[in-house]
């Protein structure tokens, strides 16, 4: 099986959510700030994710949780996996407090993940070196993905 996926980078630097402002719960999706209604028609329009997270303090990175947290509905019955990096860990921890947080909001996590420990080992003049695990792990994740896209798109 071939995955195909039309791929858009989201990069929430860009996007320059704020603290969450909508005056309404995200469940009415009743968006009065224009940020928010372009985040909602991105995430509405995906049909899988792959967040890219670091680890910082055994968390998730609080722009992340924000960004979540922003919308609920449009998130619902769509697979999503990680590419996480770190110390040691590699990110694990952070990713494993995602994970929370994104279930609950009815998405299926997959298993396969791409996992970065010492990535500042890995970085040479503004440029991440992948190595074979890392894009041998990157394309077992986007397979999978694909599948669940497939399977999950009939709750959609």
């Amino acid at each position: 099986m071939t995955a195909e996926f039309e791929v858009v980078l989201t990069d929430l630097a860009d996007l320059n959510l704020p603290v969450f402002d909508e005056p309404n719960h995200p469940r009415m999706k009743k968006y009065v700030h224009d940020h928010t209604k372009k985040w909602s028609a991105i995430v509405e329009g995906s049909d899988a994710f792959v967040f890219v997270l670091p680890e910082y303090n055994f968390s998730a990175p609080p722009a992340f949780v924000n960004a979540v947290n922003y919308l609920s509905q449009e998130w619902a019955y769509k697979p999503c996996s990680f590419v996480s990096y770190g110390g040691v860990s590699g990110g694990l921890r952070s990713v494993q407090v995602a994970k929370g947080i994104l279930t609950t909001l009815k998405m299926m996590p997959i298993p396969e993940q791409v996992v970065i420990p010492m990535v500042f080992g890995l970085l040479a003049e503004g440029k991440f070196n992948a190595e074979k695990l890392h894009e041998e792990s990157a394309d077992a994740l986007i397979a999978e993905l694909y599948r669940w896209a497939g399977a999950l798109a009939t709750l959609r």
